[in-house]
């Protein structure tokens, strides 16, 4: 496929831009899941598993749940 960059040929700061990107969301995920395990019902808005469910959807979900899932 022309157009395809593998790896490889990517630079070494696109390299390092991709894999702080990925830490930065599994850390996001982490610690909305965290949060949502640990926080009561009466404080999540919305079923708990509905944002669980969310947290998949990269980076949407954990944003979503951190913004607007939790009460005050």
């Amino acid at each position: 496929m022309a157009g395809k960059k593998t790896w490889n040929d990517l630079s070494e700061g696109q390299r390092r831009a991709i894999v702080a990107g990925g830490a930065a969301e599994a850390v996001m995920t982490s610690y909305a899941l965290v949060d949502l395990a640990r926080r009561r019902r009466s404080r999540v808005r919305g079923p708990k598993l509905l944002w669980v469910l969310a947290c998949v959807v990269q980076p949407i979900g954990p944003l979503a749940y951190l913004r607007w899932g939790r009460r005050r």
